[in-house]
Parts: structure tokens; C-alpha cells; sequence
């Protein structure tokens, strides 16, 4: 399974000599091996301190764009020996990339100039605090002399109050940092980084354009190390949780249990196997938590996603008489528009740092991985629910066998891509129809997934790709895309021919916006269509390994890939595949019929 989020904590002995090694699980301390830079040399200046630090927690690229208030803090990040500046096409996409970059390396950066850059890669960042990615978000600020001045600076609003992408970045980072002045700086940006590990979360930090290259004591000595405090259960509390939950549970007939997206953030993600091993429950995964979850397990029974569920899994957990979800998210999306059979008091709820058992109380202070560990030596092992699973599990039948160049359905070229899948793969879906389909991969050992569904971002994708590809050279990612998405975001294709990478993208085009079509039609979600292979060769033109190709056919879409993992192994290969606009997934009709109802309920009466 991939590094995952909480994986971020763990930087203990990080040195340049293991730079690019993923972070490895949580940890208390983190002891910096840096070798100390004389003052007045070129390099004790607070650029280069900022990217050491960068260098020290493992990130070795930086996705960026150039603006002015940037251009100096950029040579510097370029002059730090361990940095590798990867220049985007635009901004959203930067924020993208260092998102799909913290997924598989366990924290990013970007940096942008301000507000004008700011303010376009927030959208980015927003999504990676929804997601718990510790994203460092770095903005090349004004002048530290026109602060307070009452002048009006470009790229901004016309104001001369400077502060308000300042106050937007507030709302979507867990600490932000605005560098203007020497005296604090390294301690501003030491605190920002160390709180995006701690918490999981984006940070923004300003520098001053001006301070850049300026030499400062602080950045001359040996760089103070980090302290990441732990997050230590309260043990009374651990223990009377640990007591009640395996009363609850002991005493159930058919318990199951379900896995969330919530396991990575809280490092928890082998102590749940280690729980379902002693259990014996039927062990399901919630649709934002695919990829967390083994699905090699021998009690793995599917994807939990109420009406939308995979074959005979719903069944199983609505039926049950206890449940245990493991840091789920209950959102209008994830319960299909608040339509889950479940009932509270058979819930048995556990987030990052407490445990809700049932109608009873909650247990506060108390760690999910310490818990599950605790727990899983105080359950009874019961494999009732499994075994009903599979006395009434039926195999999903395939699809109807096609005639010679019919046109290729969706379902059949999903069948494809699951062979494709292995430890050296990771599925990156986009927003879209491809959340359905993806979710019905089963994924081998080692196999990385990668989606959004927490913010359900349209164009995410795209960046993500570049970002998770340029942080995993041992994967290769499997994207698919649908076609409106593309177009959001599709420029920063060029970007992965830059670097090298040979990523599969399979891009879906069926003509439009098809989940918002299942939501609510309407002329505003078809889309112009555009000549999609055309268009990559064009950004390709002769530079970088890049093949393309379009797909009508089964027979097309098994030569396609037959070169994509033959010949073209080593090329960035993009396969558009011809889909009709009404070729959906069953359960993107089902899960959109009922968020549409969700979203069109009358305002409750006064």
C-alpha cells in the first residue's frame, strides 16, 4: 500500500543523503541532519533556508509558476543541490500536483507570486484540506517595505490594504505565515512546516520578494531540529473505550466492519488489517477510503456506498447488528444523498482522536491506531457476517459478448484496465463517471487508488498526475478522465512530457459533463468537442516521448494497450476512447437520481 498522509509525521533522521525516500509512519521527533553554512556565504540566506528545509522532509520537487514577486526566491530554490523546480502551465494545476505529490511522498509545495497566483491555486488547496494533505503552499510576497505605506501594488485588487489573500488562505490552511521581515523567519516558516506535518494539512507562507537572498544569522547555524509532539491517547479514556466497544461488539451475532479515509490521516491503516485478522468480521471499505483497505484480504466483501454498493455488500452491512466504520465521512455524496439503511445505535464510530459507541457517550483523547490495536485483542473472533457474504455472493456476470467492431462500451473497457492492474500500477479517477467505474477495480498488493470525492473537484486529476507520477518512479499511474474534466485542467500534459513521465491516461469522451447530466440535465453540460489526440500531439510536437492514439473498438482499445505496455512502455501514452453520451455506470444512474433529490428537497417551513 502506498505511503500514505500520516506518514508526513515520521521524519525522524532525514538527511540529504535519503532525500526522495517517502516518510515513513508517525513518529515523536524529527532530527534534522543538515551540515552547517557559514554566514555571509551565498547560501545563508532565507531562500536557501526554505529549501533545505523542504529537502529535509522529503520533498525534492517543487511545483511552480513565475510571477515577479517570486522570480528571486525561485533561483534560490533552484540553487538548493536537492530541489527540483517543475515549472506548470498555470497555478490550479501547480496546487494539483503538489496535492497528487503529497499523496505518494506524504507532503508537497508549491509556490506562486501574489494574489493574482494566490488566489488561483486556492481552489487546489482547498481541495487538499479537505483531504488532510499537508500541502506547503509557498506565495512570493510584496516588498517588505510597502507594507503599511498605503500604496497600491499590482496583481492585487487596488487596494492598499494587502491582506486579503491573506485572509482568503485563513479559511483553507492550519497556519499561515506571512515573512516579512529576518528576525522571525526562520522561525515563521519552521512553524509553518512542522504544523502542515502535526496536523495533516495545507500551510501558506508569504516571503517578502526582497528577503530572499538576503543573509541572516539564523540561517547561518545548524538548523534548530524539528520536536513533532505525538498525539498521546488519554489511557483511562483508552481503556474504558477499548472496555465498552468490545462489550458492544462481543455481544453482536453478524458484525461488520468498514474502513475510511479518515485511516490515513490518523496512521491507522495496519492496525485495522491487524483488527480484521483477529476479528474475523466482513471487512468492507467506504468509497473515499478505496486504496487504504486491502482488497486482497480474505474477508474483503466490497465497497460500502449504500444504494450504489458493489454485488451483495450493502446487504451485508445494513443487515448486520453492530458496524464498526473506522474514520468514515458522512457527506451527502458518500451516503447517495443521505439514503444509508444504517442505524446509530448499531454504530460503533471511530475518528482520528475519538470512539462513539452506539447512543451511548463519546470517548474523547483517545488515538484510532491506538485503539484498533487495543481492541483487536479484546474481541471474540466471529466470521458470521463473511460467511453469509459469501453463501449469497454471485459474481457480477460480464459484459454481452460484442460483434466485430461494435462500438466499445464502458463497461467492457474498464474489464481491460483491471488487467492492467499490478503492485507497479496506481489508478488516479477522476470526478466523474470514473469514481463508479474505478470503485468496482479490484486492486492487487500493492496497487495505489487515488481519487477526490471529498471535494469533487472537476480537472483534479489532470495536476494530480503529474504530481503523484513525479513523486512515485516506482508506479506507473493509470489515469482516467472524462473529457469535460480534461478540458479544465489538460495544459499541464505538457508538463509530464517535460519530466519524462510515462503515465497511461485514458481519456473518456463522451461528449459532456455526464455525472452532473445524472444529477440534473440541461444544455449547459454538453461541451465542444475537441480532437483530444490532436490536441496532446500538439502539446507533444516533437519534444519528449508521447503516443497517442483513438479508440472506437475492443479490438482498437486491446492493440492500444498491447503498446502502451509494449513498445511505448516508456512514453507518456494517452488513449481517447470513444464512448457514447449515454453510456453510463448502473450505479452513477442510481447515486445520481437520489443526490438529485437530496439537492432539489423544498426549504423546510418557517
Amino acid at each position: 500500500m502506498d505511503t500514505k498522509i500520516g506518514a508526513a509525521l515520521d521524519v525522524v533522521s532525514v538527511s540529504n543523503s535519503n532525500v526522495g525516500s517517502p516518510p515513513k509512519t508517525a513518529a515523536a521527533v524529527s532530527t534534522v541532519q543538515s551540515s552547517a553554512v557559514p554566514f555571509n556565504s551565498g547560501e545563508a540566506t532565507l531562500g536557501r533556508h526554505l529549501a533545505r528545509r523542504l529537502v529535509q522532509i522529503g520533498v525534492s520537487d517543487v511545483f511552480s509558476v513565475p510571477g515577479d514577486f517570486n522570480l528571486t526566491l525561485l533561483d534560490h530554490l533552484i540553487d538548493e543541490p536537492g530541489l527540483n523546480l517543475i515549472g506548470c502551465c498555470n497555478e490550479l494545476n501547480a496546487g494539483y500536483a503538489a496535492d497528487g505529490y503529497a499523496r505518494s511522498r506524504g507532503v508537497g509545495a508549491c509556490v506562486v507570486t501574489f494574489t493574482v497566483g494566490g488566489l488561483s491555486v486556492l481552489n487546489a488547496i482547498a481541495g487538499a484540506y479537505s483531504q488532510n494533505l499537508p500541502v506547503i503552499c509557498i506565495v512570493g510576497g510584496p516588498n517588505s517595505n510597502d507594507y503599511g505605506t498605503n500604496r497600491i501594488l499590482h496583481h492585487t485588487i487596488g487596494l492598499p490594504d494587502f491582506s486579503q489573500e491573506l485572509r482568503c488562505f485563513q479559511t483553507v490552511t492550519c497556519y499561515q505565515a506571512v515573512v516579512s521581515n529576518l528576525e522571525d523567519a526562520h522561525e515563521l516558516i519552521d512553524t509553518a512546516i512542522s504544523t502542515a506535518l502535526k496536523e495533516s494539512k495545507p500551510v501558506y507562507i508569504s516571503i517578502g520578494c526582497n528577503l530572499s537572498a538576503i543573509p541572516h544569522p539564523t540561517f547561518s547555524r545548524e538548523p534548530v531540529p524539528f520536536f513533532l509532539s505525538p498525539k498521546l491517547s488519554n489511557q483511562m479514556g483508552l481503556k474504558a473505550a477499548v472496555e465498552a466497544a468490545a462489550e458492544f461488539l462481543n455481544k453482536a451475532v453478524k458484525p461488520v466492519m468498514v474502513g475510511g479515509p479518515k485511516l490515513h490521516v490518523a496512521n491507522a491503516c495496519q492496525a485495522f488489517v491487524e483488527l480484521a485478522d483477529a476479528s474475523g468480521y466482513a471487512l468492507a471499505v467506504a468509497p473515499a477510503g478505496k486504496g487504504l483497505v486491502p482488497e486482497y484480504h480474505p474477508h474483503f466483501i466490497g465497497t460500502y456506498w449504500g444504494a450504489v454498493s458493489t454485488t451483495f455488500c450493502a446487504e451485508i452491512v445494513e443487515s448486520a447488528d453492530a458496524y464498526i466504520f473506522v474514520g468514515p465521512i458522512f457527506n451527502d455524496y458518500s451516503s447517495v444523498g443521505y439514503s444509508l439503511l444504517l442505524k446509530k445505535e448499531k454504530a460503533l464510530i471511530v475518528q482520528p482522536d475519538r470512539v462513539l459507541i452506539g447512543n451511548g457517550p463519546t470517548y474523547g483523547c483517545v488515538m484510532m491506531k491506538d485503539f484498533l490495536e487495543a481492541l483487536a485483542k479484546r474481541l471474540k473472533r466471529n466470521t458470521t457476517a463473511y460467511e453469509n457474504y459469501y453463501r449469497i455472493y454471485v459474481p457480477d456476470g460480464h459484459p454481452l459478448k460484442r460483434a466485430p467492431k461494435e462500438p466499445l462500451r464502458v463497461n467492457v473497457l474498464f474489464e481491460h484496465i483491471q488487467e492492467l492492474l499490478s503492485r507497479d500500477t496506481t489508478v488516479i479517477a477522476e470526478t466523474g463517471d470514473s469514481w463508479f467505474n474505478c470503485q468496482k477495480l479490484k486492486l492487487p498488493q500493492g496497487c495505489g487508488y487515488e481519487f477526490q470525492m471529498q471535494y469533487g473537484s472537476i480537472g483534479w486529476s489532470v495536476g494530480a498526475t503529474l504530481g503523484y507520477a513525479q513523486a512515485a518512479t516506482d508506479k506507473r499511474v493509470i489515469a482516467c478522465i472524462g473529457d469535460g474534466s480534461f478540458q479544465v485542467t489538460a495544459q499541464d500534459v505538457s508538463t509530464m512530457l517535460r519530466c519524462g513521465q510515462n503515465s497511461i491516461i485514458f481519456l473518456i469522451n463522451n461528449g459532456g459533463y455526464t455525472i452532473e447530466v445524472e444529477i440534473h440535465d440541461g444544455p449547459y453540460n454538453v461541451i465542444k468537442n475537441w480532437n483530444y489526440t490532436a490536441f496532446v500531439d500538439a502539446i507533444h510536437n516533437g519534444e519528449g516521448k508521447c503516443w497517442t492514439t483513438k479508440v472506437f473498438y475492443e479490438e482498437d482499445l486491446i492493440e492500444a494497450i498491447e503498446t502502451a505496455t509494449g513498445a511505448k512502455k516508456d512514453c507518456l501514452c494517452f488513449i481517447e476512447v470513444m464512448a457514447h453520451k449515454d453510456d453510463t455506470s448502473k450505479e452513477l444512474l442510481e447515486w445520481g437520481s437520489r443526490v438529485s433529490a437530496a439537492n432539489s428537497r423544498p426549504p423546510n417551513p418557517q
